[in-house]
C-alpha cells in the first residue's frame, strides 16, 4: 500500500503509525470491545478515505498503520476514530461506562513511516500481539 495518492490539490504518500491507549491505560480492549473496535476503526477510515494498512490491538493500546491525506490531517482522523469508537462502545457495552469516564486518553503517538521501510514497520505492527 506504498502508493502515491492524490486529492484535488495534493499528490502525496503519507503513511503514518498511530498508537493510542484507553484512559488510565486500563486493559479493556479485549473480547467484545476488541471485536467491535476492529469494525468501527475501518468504517471511520473508509469514510475519511484513509486506507488502513495494518490494525493491531492489545488489551491496553492500539496500533494503526494508515495512509492519511495531509490536507485532512491525522489529528482529525484520530479525533474521528476516538470519538466514534468511544461513543459507540460505551453505548453498546455499559460495563465500559462504569469503569471509565471516557474510553481514550487525550494523547496519542504518531510517526511518519519514512525512517524505516514500510515493510519493517508493517512487520512490527503485525507482531505486536507476539511481544
Amino acid at each position: 500500500m506504498d502508493e502515491t495518492r492524490s486529492n484535488n490539490n495534493v499528490i502525496y504518500r503519507c503513511t503514518l503509525q498511530v498508537a493510542g491507549c484507553p484512559k488510565y491505560r486500563r486493559p479493556v480492549i479485549t473480547g467484545a470491545v476488541d471485536e467491535r473496535l476492529k469494525q468501527i476503526v475501518p468504517e471511520v477510515c473508509a469514510e475519511k478515505d484513509a486506507p488502513i494498512i495494518e490494525l493491531e490491538t492489545m488489551p491496553d493500546h492500539v496500533h494503526l498503520l494508515v495512509t492519511c491525506d495531509p490536507q485532512y490531517g491525522i489529528h482529525r482522523l484520530v479525533k474521528a476514530i476516538k470519538g466514534r469508537s468511544s461513543r459507540l462502545l460505551r453505548q453498546e457495552l455499559p460495563s465500559l461506562r462504569s469503569r471509565l469516564p471516557t474510553l481514550w486518553t487525550n494523547s496519542y503517538f504518531v510517526a511518519t513511516v519514512g525512517g524505516a521501510t514500510l515493510e519493517v514497520v508493517k512487520q512490527y505492527v503485525e507482531n505486536q500481539p507476539n511481544t
